[in-house]
């Protein structure tokens, strides 16, 4: 990316490009996040780079995550038939299995099956914690999953926007996201 590119355009170019070394050169030329930097309620929207789970959660209909306190953190919530949301239990759902046959979960059937079900897979609890861990050579605020190898590693783009890197144990490349803080549903 060159210098005195607006982020927007630095973003529409990584969307189309789908390129995973562009979208982590940028990610590492981002300043870091403080843990505290990332309360609230933040919408996320995939950043496709080539990863089996690219365009995944959208198709369920992903909304983002919630960070209410540094120790209490919704990784996953949903949006409901009614436009409300939920949070989903990441230790209930088949990651590994998406991960390892990702054509499955983009199966039309798929999708319909996680709306029937999601009912089932929502909690009221917390599933995850923030933390500064160490990602590529920067300190970051990193949501560290209480039940699953992952860590999202988040460097700010702006004050409302940040990419995240979603580390996984066993994967050799990190799948990319970005959040935008949702200042109308803080």
């Amino acid at each position: 990316m060159t210098q005195g590119d607006d982020e927007p355009t630095v973003l529409t170019r990584l969307r189309a490009g789908r390129d995973l070394t562009a979208t982590l050169e940028y990610f590492d030329s981002l300043p870091p996040v403080r843990a505290e930097e990332m309360l609230g309620r933040w919408r996320g929207s995939g950043l496709e780079t080539g990863h089996p789970m690219d365009g995944l959660l959208e198709r369920y209909g992903w909304y983002g995550k919630r960070f209410e306190t540094p120790e209490n953190v919704h990784p996953l919530v949903f949006t409901r038939g009614d436009g409300g949301l939920v949070s989903i239990n990441p230790s209930l759902l088949p990651l590994g299995l998406l991960l390892r046959f990702p054509r499955l979960g983009h199966l039309p059937v798929a999708a319909k099956v996680f709306a029937i079900l999601r009912q089932l897979l929502t909690t009221t609890r917390p599933k995850a914690r923030l933390r500064m861990t160490e990602y590529r050579g920067v300190v970051s605020a990193t949501m560290c999953y209480d039940t699953k190898p992952i860590h999202d590693v988040f460097r700010r783009i702006d004050e409302n926007t940040v990419i995240g890197a979603m580390d996984l144990r066993g994967s050799t490349r990190p799948f990319m996201f970005v959040l935008t803080r949702d200042v109308a549903r803080r």
